[in-house]
């Protein structure tokens, strides 16, 4: 099985997501989206891969998500405008394998998908 992890070093949750896939011998690489941010069309396949609404996708902690006038009314279309120029507003960690895709809170839900 091959899979990509959505990554924040600095995130304690996304290096616990990472070891969980080490410990399970999964094939990964590492999508470190603060130094690679996605673009438009790789949020709304991973929108897709989640199947969960777009708000779902958002720290709503951050500032940015105030910066950008965010709330749960949101369209999809403004969260994804906010996430491709604010990618510190990615949820995380997010990993995605051939059998879907998950948000690692808690860390457990990536088991689903391996």
């Amino acid at each position: 099985m091959k899979a990509t992890l959505y990554h924040n070093p600095r995130c304690s949750k996304s290096r616990q997501a990472k070891e969980l896939l080490e410990t399970h011998q999964v094939d990964f690489t590492i999508r470190e989206y603060l130094k690679e941010p996605l673009n438009k069309a790789e949020i709304k396949k991973l929108l897709t891969a989640l199947a969960v609404p777009a708000h779902d996708l958002l720290r709503a902690k951050e500032a940015e998500y105030n910066d950008h006038n965010l709330s749960k009314n949101s369209s999809q279309n403004a969260i994804i405008a906010a996430l491709v120029t604010s990618p510190k507003l990615l949820e995380r960690p997010i990993v995605v394998t051939d059998k879907g895709a998950r948000i690692g809170r808690p860390t457990e839900a990536i088991l689903e998908i391996l």
